[in-house]
């Protein structure tokens, strides 16, 4: 390969790489499994000072939150990093949020249940794009144009209106010559026999 030759049409651009990654998986899903995560983690340890007096929120199951927090912002990275799962972490996400409402101070005052039961949703229903068939140059400008190219349309019979069978590959019969059995395995179940 010389210094002259591109590497290749598939790398993008700088700027145009998060975008690429971003849409190849279940980026917003993983991103709102993470944020639902952070608060089922953090309210059962988190206090709040309202001038000299403490309000604590801990509970007897804080290592039960805490596990399930950091589940979920592991699921929410393995959406990220291992889209093929996304379906597994999607439910496995729905289900860890309905298990944090008695565990974690109601799912996390709601906040981190709904962001999770979110994400989980969005991660599960979410499919990837089917890829993008390149064309020609030729072939782009001519749609471009508004006129289709020679080879892209079949050609018709003014009188019958029919397909030229010029445009389909010809079928070719088998070499083997028919017998008995050939001709009866064509119409139904084949046999060994």
């Amino acid at each position: 390969m010389s210094a002259e030759i591109p590497a290749s049409r598939e790398v993008p651009k700088k700027e145009n790489r998060f975008k690429v990654w971003r849409q190849t998986r279940p980026f917003w899903a993983g991103l709102f499994t993470m944020i639902g995560g952070v608060p089922i983690a953090y309210l059962p340890y988190g206090d709040m000072r309202l001038g000299n007096v403490t309000l604590a929120m801990q509970t007897t199951a804080g290592a039960g939150a805490l596990i399930i927090g950091v589940l979920l912002i592991t699921l929410g990275l393995t959406m990220w990093f291992q889209p093929i799962v996304r379906v597994f972490a999607g439910v496995a996400t729905i289900v860890l949020a309905l298990v944090s409402i008695p565990v974690s101070n109601f799912g996390g005052l709601i906040i981190g249940y709904l962001f999770a039961v979110i994400g989980g949703g969005m991660s599960a229903a979410w499919a990837p794009a089917p890829p993008v068939e390149e064309t020609d140059e030729a072939e782009a400008d001519a749609e471009h144009d508004g006129q289709a190219s020679e080879g892209a349309a079949p050609a018709l019979d003014p009188e019958t209106e029919a397909m030229v069978a010029a445009v389909f590959p010809e079928q070719r019969e088998g070499a083997q010559p028919l017998t008995d059995t050939t001709i009866d395995a064509k119409g139904g179940r084949n046999s060994a026999g």
